[in-house]
């Protein structure tokens, strides 16, 4: 009897800032045997960060590391380094990113693809000029399984007419007056879209990919903790924005309905809280990674009764896992699948994929930056503006 076996591509990966998203995708890596039938792996072979500490995690715990470096050049520069993951505060993406591109490495890089939207423009233009180069911009949440059955709620039209649609992102930590301050919380490192900039292509990745662009933005910008200590006995200001609410009207030929997006950095009780929901005439439904096995549900008939229903949601990933059904998803896990995502399109080509949930791309990042420069605007003069879509 013979046996058949795939062959199995390795991605070389490079990581460049080696904090809390690095640390996640060296997990996600150490454990790709939790995914079923893939034909491509990463494999994490060299290390940049300016910390030594960071650099030291990745030399303990990842063994296939054999380089590091304080000098993101050199790392680029390898020819044993196929693709790189970047995490680095928003100021530095720009050069980083640009120079990744050029080098010919495949980037999954973290949002909002550039500080500002004149540095995102740069960005798409180094992506232009280098057609052969996988790029994506990290979005995790949409892998969760709840998270596609909204989706695949829209794409089917079971939605009806959509009412309204509603999604955010928000985190509670910073609720706490006594948390250090950090890069987040500068111009400088962060940029003026402060919370948006940092949650806002997690909250509007989906409403992207559906084409729900509202032509014009209000938003309401939040700055609720004005100073923080700066870990030398003193305290320092908070110049970004901690909440932000932006409300858009949708039209399409044959849709017209409200849009809400709120990116919260201070939301009481919500430690890591991403949810979307969407209402119509027909079905209704919502998902929060609150309670992540949890899928509200009202579907309606003309005359009947109107009840929201939850339904369990499966272990039913986008890639097929060793997860039995009956278990609870998580945010690992939708890193994981984020991850499966973009080494399948780097590995095979977007039309190639061994599923059709991608990664968020280049232009979706652009339209956040588009999303965002508006809303800035708008708080500044206190009225709706319009959106300048790429």
């Amino acid at each position: 009897m013979t046996t058949t076996t795939t062959a199995i591509k390795t991605l070389r990966f490079g990581v460049i800032g080696a904090g809390l998203m690095g640390r996640e995708f060296a997990s996600a890596a150490a454990r790709w045997c939790h995914l079923l039938d893939q034909n491509v792996r990463p494999e994490i072979v060299a290390v940049c960060d300016p910390n030594p500490q960071a650099v030291a995690w990745f030399e303990q715990a990842v063994p296939t590391v054999t380089f590091t470096t304080d000098d993101y050049k050199q790392l680029i520069a390898r020819d044993d380094v196929d693709a790189i993951y970047c995490a680095v505060p928003h100021h530095l993406h720009s050069q980083l990113y640009t120079d990744i591109i050029a080098s010919g490495k495949h980037l999954l890089g973290e949002k909002p693809f550039g500080i500002d939207q004149p540095t995102n423009r740069q960005i798409l233009e180094t992506i232009a000029a280098n057609p052969g180069v996988t790029v994506s911009c990290s979005s995790e949440m949409p892998f969760f399984p709840g998270a596609m059955r909204v989706a695949d709620a829209v794409r089917s039209g079971s939605i009806g007419r959509i009412l309204g649609v509603e999604a955010g992102f928000w985190h509670s930590s910073d609720l706490n007056p006594l948390k250090p301050i950090n890069w987040k919380r500068r111009v400088a490192t962060c940029g003026e879209y402060g919370c948006l900039g940092d949650l806002g292509m997690h909250v509007a990745h989906l409403p992207l990919r559906f084409g729900w662009k509202p032509r014009k933005i209000s938003a309401v910008l939040s700055k609720v903790v004005k100073e923080r200590p700066d870990g030398q006995g003193g305290s320092a200001p908070c110049e970004t924005w901690d909440n932000a609410t932006l409300f858009g009207r949708v039209q399409l030929p044959d849709q017209d309905f409200p849009l809400t997006l709120s990116t919260n950095r201070i939301a009481p009780g919500h430690g890591n809280t991403w949810f979307i929901s969407v209402l119509g005439t027909e079905q209704s439904i919502a998902f929060s990674t609150n309670n992540p096995k949890a899928l509200r549900t009202l579907d309606y008939t003309p005359g009947g009764p109107q009840s929201w229903a939850t339904t369990d949601t499966p272990y039913a990933s986008a890639y097929p896992a060793i997860t039995g059904a009956i278990f609870e998803f998580g945010f690992s896990d939708a890193i994981q699948q984020m991850w499966a995502a973009f080494c399948d399109e780097a590995a095979n080509g977007r039309d190639a994929m061994n599923q059709p949930l991608y990664c968020a791309t280049p232009q979706e990042a652009a339209d956040s930056h588009a999303l965002f420069t508006a809303a800035l605007e708008s708080h500044q003069l206190d009225t709706a503006v319009e959106v300048a879509w790429n």
